[in-house]
């Protein structure tokens, strides 16, 4: 090769190299700017996105707003109940009113059955029992007619005895105008024990599912309400059949209309008491009440009591032995001679189908 081509060749090397470098510079200089560029946009983006965006409230407002939308979510509901109180129904007690502190203890579900009468399960042998232990008083009552109260100058004492010793506060609070009397009942025509109680001063209230209205009064003292007493509240999920009439258990009620204590509890409901006095027993309802006034029947198990007959009986005597537990003491026993003389659908035992038993909480105030 000539010298002058040599010289040629060693020119252009140099040239190429710095084209090269140069490409390459600016390569990564216009990778840079668009870099830039798109870093300054998502910046310039993100105010606007945010402006767009309502600002949270604090936490304490938060809760606020929540409380406030849930209330107005009831009060909704509530009117779309369609539940409307007639302008002739009057209005009676507390309605609504919070829940007794006092009844809100672990309910139980089961009694405690007693042992049997006997080594072996016999009919015989738990009857004579149950019988003998609502035949005898456990405690004396002096005064138990209510001739000598204000406003009953004939009344008589029986069946529906309560006691007035003045060892007992019934007496004093009747005449402090300050005793409370719920009578339980199933649409019965004979109301004479509770008229009687409203004109001594007691407030009476009388649940009868057979009126017409919600509620009836019937003078100063004497409420009427269209209410069956049950051991169970109605299942909210299903629609009620009968839009006059309503069942709710005596704790319900209580609830329901502010009161923590009843001075009389009167029950007449055909065969459901046994049900609705184990509820009250489980639920320690029954420490709310000074006296008990209770017919039972025992010419069959009863609503809802099931097993044979000396199983029926054993669980009658445990239900009145939990009374006795929390201590109730049977003060007058009536053996109604009218009614069928009948035991289980057996005329045996000399019994009746029906007795009014008579007791008294011995730790009432």
């Amino acid at each position: 090769m000539s010298p002058w081509r040599c010289a040629a060749a060693q020119e252009r090397r140099p040239g190429k190299g710095w084209a090269l470098r140069l490409c390459l510079l600016s390569a990564t200089l216009l990778l840079c700017l668009l870099q830039l560029g798109l870093r300054r946009s998502w910046d310039a983006a993100q105010p606007a996105k945010e402006a767009r965006k309502p600002p949270l409230p604090p936490p304490g407002a938060r809760r606020a707003e929540k409380t406030s939308e849930a209330t107005s979510r009831r009060q909704v509901t509530y009117v779309r109940s369609g539940r409307r109180k007639g302008p002739a129904e009057p209005t009676c007690c507390l309605q609504g009113a919070p829940p007794s502190d006092a009844r809100k203890k672990t309910i139980r579900w089961h009694i405690n059955l007693q042992p049997w009468a006997s080594p072996t399960a016999s009919l015989n042998n738990e009857a004579h029992r149950l019988l003998k232990y609502i035949s005898t008083a456990q405690i004396s009552c002096d005064h138990m007619s209510m001739n000598n109260l204000p406003g009953n100058p004939n009344s008589s004492r029986r069946p529906w005895s309560i006691c007035l010793d003045d060892r007992f506060s019934l007496v004093h609070q009747i005449k402090r105008k300050q005793c409370r009397l719920y009578s339980l009942g199933l649409g019965s025509d004979n109301n004479q024990f509770e008229i009687s109680m409203a004109n001594s001063g007691c407030e009476v209230h009388r649940f009868d599912p057979s009126i017409k209205l919600a509620h009836i009064q019937k003078g100063q003292r004497l409420w009427y309400h269209r209410l069956s007493i049950d051991w169970r509240d109605p299942n909210p999920m299903i629609a009620a059949h009968k839009i006059h009439t309503n069942t709710k258990k005596l704790g319900t009620v209580l609830n329901d209309f502010g009161h923590h204590k009843i001075d009389i509890l009167k029950a007449d409901m055909e065969s459901a008491e046994w049900k609705i006095l184990e509820n009250l027993i489980l639920e320690d309802v029954v420490e709310h009440i000074g006296q008990l006034v209770l017919e039972i029947h025992v010419h069959w198990p009863g609503f809802e009591v099931s097993g044979n007959d000396s199983t029926v009986v054993r669980y009658w005597y445990s239900l009145l032995k939990e009374l006795e537990m929390k201590d109730f003491r049977l003060f007058h026993t009536y053996k109604d001679l009218s009614k069928p003389q009948m035991f289980l659908k057996r005329e045996a035992f000399n019994a009746s189908s029906c007795y009014t038993l008579s007791w008294v909480n011995t730790r009432w105030k």
